[in-house]
């Protein structure tokens, strides 16, 4: 029986674009709506919205892309599916807490942070770290290396203008050959 293998440059699977959507699980009426147009802009773009899956920002954001007609993704704190807003497409439970929130970078191609605490300054800082480009809007100031807009279509120009071109993301290594065994 041959082996089949895969390779990069044959792939007809296009992949999406991950955009990161960052902030406070709680938040006023003006910072959920911000998050919403937002999400809008994201889905309607065809971009694939991840978070943190739960309330607030992330809530408004999932909210908007999916209306938009797009896909979305929540990396939950904990172990319930159900936890997530009603807004997530697929819903990741990892039982890691906070410690998600490098799983939400990670995932991401780029990230923007609306409004938000701590937690949101972690995924800034863990992103930052990780050399992803970081947007933010009505969130903390002054951060060396975060690109600031002034609302939400300002956030969507930047994310045009930053966002990795496809061939520059990392790709797999895994080569199609029907006569060897998988290479790395």
């Amino acid at each position: 029986m041959a082996n089949v293998f895969l390779r990069q440059e044959e792939n007809p699977v296009e992949t999406p674009q991950y955009i990161g959507v960052i902030g406070a699980g709680t938040c006023t009426a003006g910072t959920y709506s911000v998050a919403r147009d937002l999400g809008f802009e994201i889905g309607k773009r065809g971009w694939t919205l991840v978070c943190g899956g739960l309330k607030g920002v992330m809530e408004g954001a999932a909210r908007g892309c999916l209306e938009a007609g797009g896909m979305t993704l929540g990396i939950l704190p904990g172990l319930d599916k159900r936890s997530a807003n009603p807004y997530i497409t697929v819903p990741i439970p990892t039982g890691l807490g906070d410690g998600r929130n490098l799983l939400v970078v990670r995932s991401s191609d780029i990230l923007v942070a609306v409004a938000g605490g701590y937690g949101t300054l972690s995924e800034m800082a863990l992103a930052l770290k990780a050399e992803k480009p970081v947007i933010g809007l009505k969130t903390w100031k002054e951060i060396p290396g975060v690109h600031y807009a002034d609302d939400y279509l300002e956030a969507i120009q930047l994310i045009t203008t930053l966002l990795p071109l496809k061939d520059e993301r990392p790709t797999s290594n895994v080569h199609v050959s029907e006569d060897s065994d998988i290479q790395h």
